[in-house]
């Protein structure tokens, strides 16, 4: 690592360098993992577009459209964090405002048996999960989201980024957005 390298991953493990980093992909590649340790490692919070949708609680409830575009609009204007999500037709703000855009696209085969474990994992109380995991919410997952990902979603995607082609990566693997915020 270079040493001026040294000293700036210093100053953002301090957050004292802001970055806005957006993060998207289908469901299972990582985005949540790879969100935690980025903003472990940089020291700024991340937020998933889920909880801009969902309260959370005993029973899970939609916000009105008002309150969700509020939290977006919360979040992007702080001086720095990650937001990662599928999520796209909304937010756009978050594309918008980002220093970098990651779009995380490894094998569908890859995602589906990351669902398939996390669903497992939930069930036997081995992870946390945002949700109560069912095998309808499999199905969905793999079947449909993900199949519906592949065909229309990305291609959705690089089209609402193409204007931010200069800050956009798209990853196999979410290590690659560690490799990369440790080459900053």
């Amino acid at each position: 690592m270079r040493i001026g390298s040294f000293f700036q991953s210093l100053l953002h493990l301090k957050g004292a360098i802001p970055i806005k980093i957006r993060i998207i992909g289908a469901c299972g590649t990582g985005k949540s993992y790879i969100a935690r340790e980025c903003s472990q490692r940089l020291g700024i919070p991340h937020y998933e577009t889920d909880n801009f949708v969902w309260e959370r609680g005993l029973e899970q409830r939609r916000f009105p459209t008002e309150t969700r575009d509020r939290l977006v609009k919360e979040a992007v204007s702080t001086e720095a964090w990650i937001i990662e999500g599928v999520h796209h037709k909304w937010g756009k703000e978050s594309f918008e405002h980002a220093d970098l855009i990651f779009i995380i696209s490894p094998n569908k085969l890859v995602r589906d048996f990351r669902v398939f474990r996390r669903f497992i994992r939930t069930r036997l109380g081995l992870e946390h999960a945002n949700y109560k995991q069912s095998f309808k919410n499999l199905l969905v997952m793999t079947f449909v989201w993900n199949k519906g990902f592949d065909r229309d979603t990305m291609k959705e995607i690089l089209e609402l980024t193409k204007p931010y082609e200069a800050k956009r990566r798209i990853v196999k693997r979410n290590k690659e957005i560690l490799e990369w915020i440790e080459s900053m």
